[in-house]
């Protein structure tokens, strides 16, 4: 039998070292050392390696090869159009968000198509699953419940069946039997999703993995578990707000930064179509410090409402408040708005909000939340028809964004009549724009008299 053995080896530089040690000695980089363990065979082993053989790219075969369609369209977004056979799947996100319920339905909805569906729980009993199926209203028979930890029998259990398709939840639960360490580790959880990711491309069974969350927002474990999958998806939002983004981070098959929308209801995650109208739902039409910004989420353009709240501060520091949007990108719109423009918000109190749970990175924002907070600190609305999409600079200039077309037809879409963009904005096909009027400005104060007609 072949000896096994624990080494740690260094993420960074590749150190080996037979103990653990809080820095690494090599490069002196801090906490990289994860333990791994390789097989050593006898002296003398007949074991020969699997050889692989070249061949053209011309002559693979692709028959049969497909992607798995799954129904429901946000998800499909997600994964770039469907499920890849022999792909591994990490999901990952906060305690609680969904992550679970999420792919119980994905599991049941292709087991009612017809395809055998294996579902690993590591962290619930078979009842524990079961009543959380009747509660989604799930009761396919080809959806296979296994409640089991240890991986050697996960492994024999998937290669008998020979699934469409596993759900292990979660990689932090199994444990393999060569390695002393306890299930959740970094070497073990290393180990398991190698050892899974291995079966899953020599049967061509596609896998979705679910990963716990550190404190940070990141998937615990080493960081080279999200190098050896295919795919890392995120399922982010609020536990208190009802919208599910589910967001794509890597994905070999598709595009990246993907994003489908869900709703978390009594009867499960449902799917929203039209997320822009979902999100603007609720918005009054003549409030102050509102404003709606156009976002891209990968290919797909979203209309939210960005809040602004402006107030005489009771102390002497001014609070700076941001939700939903970097509080340092906050920080520089309030300043330009004093230096440039010459609010005095020095003395201010200042809130943003972006509504529905909503998290926006780009700066395609910047002139929305800087109309809101501007139209909060005036004690004037923004027209409600009118959308803003641009970068502000520090200088208070507007700066250009990618992708104006689509930007613009899904704000005429609903309703909206006019767009106020930076000068400098290229339309490549301005005669696919209907029924919006796309008005430009050079500066922030341009862009101010636009939407407030100061």
């Amino acid at each position: 039998m072949p000896k096994t053995r624990t080494q740690f080896i260094c993420q960074q530089c590749g150190y080996a070292s037979a103990r653990w040690a809080g820095r690494c000695p090599e490069c002196g980089q801090w906490n990289t050392l994860v333990e791994t363990f390789e097989e050593r065979t006898q002296p003398g082993s007949s074991r020969q390696p699997t050889q692989s053989v070249p061949q053209s790219i011309a002559s693979v075969p692709v028959e049969g090869f497909s992607r798995i369609p799954v129904p429901v369209e946000e998800f499909n977004r997600a994964l770039g159009g469907g499920i890849v056979p022999g792909s591994v799947v990490l999901i990952g996100g906060d305690p609680g968000i969904g992550k679970s319920t999420l792919l119980l339905q994905v599991s049941a909805l292709l087991a009612t198509s017809g395809k055998t569906t294996l579902y690993v729980s590591g962290e619930e009993s078979a009842q524990q699953v079961k009543m959380r199926a009747d509660r989604l209203g799930i009761a396919a028979e080809k959806l296979l419940v296994l409640s089991e930890t240890n991986l050697s029998q996960i492994l024999s259990q998937i290669e008998g069946l020979e699934p469409h398709l596993v759900v292990v939840d979660s990689i932090q639960s199994v444990y393999l039997d060569d390695l002393e360490s306890s299930a959740g580790s970094i070497g073990q959880v290393r180990e398991c999703a190698a050892a899974l990711l291995r079966l899953a491309k020599s049967r061509n069974i596609p896998m979705f993995i679910v990963g716990h969350v550190t404190k940070e927002g990141a998937i615990a474990g080493p960081r080279v578990l999200e190098h050896m999958v295919d795919t890392v998806l995120y399922l982010e939002g609020e536990r208190f707000h009802a919208y599910r983004l589910l967001r794509s981070v890597k994905n070999r098959f598709g595009s990246t930064d993907e994003v489908g929308v869900f709703e978390m209801q009594e009867g499960g995650l449902v799917e929203v179509s039209n997320p822009s109208q979902a999100f603007l739902s609720e918005r009054l039409a003549s409030a102050t410090g509102s404003a709606v910004a156009v976002t891209m989420e990968g290919t797909r353009p979203l209309l939210v409402e960005i809040q602004a709240l402006t107030t005489p501060t009771a102390f002497g520091l001014p609070r700076r408040t941001a939700n939903g949007i970097d509080v340092n990108r906050t920080l520089l719109l309030v300043a330009v708005l004093s230096k440039r423009v010459g609010f005095k918000l020095a003395t201010q109190d200042v809130f943003v909000n972006v509504v529905g749970g909503m998290r926006i990175n780009e700066p395609a924002a910047d002139l929305a939340v800087a109309v809101a907070i501007a139209s909060s600190y005036r004690d004037v609305p923004v027209p409600e028809d009118c959308v803003l999409v641009g970068e502000i600079g520090l200088s208070g200039e507007l700066r250009s964004v990618g992708q104006a077309e689509r930007r613009l037809n899904e704000a005429a879409k609903l309703g909206f009549r006019r767009c106020i963009v930076p000068r400098t904005l290229k339309l490549a096909r301005p005669d696919t724009l209907k029924g919006i009027a796309v008005e430009r400005a050079r500066s922030i104060g341009d862009a101010l008299e636009l939407a407030l007609h100061a």
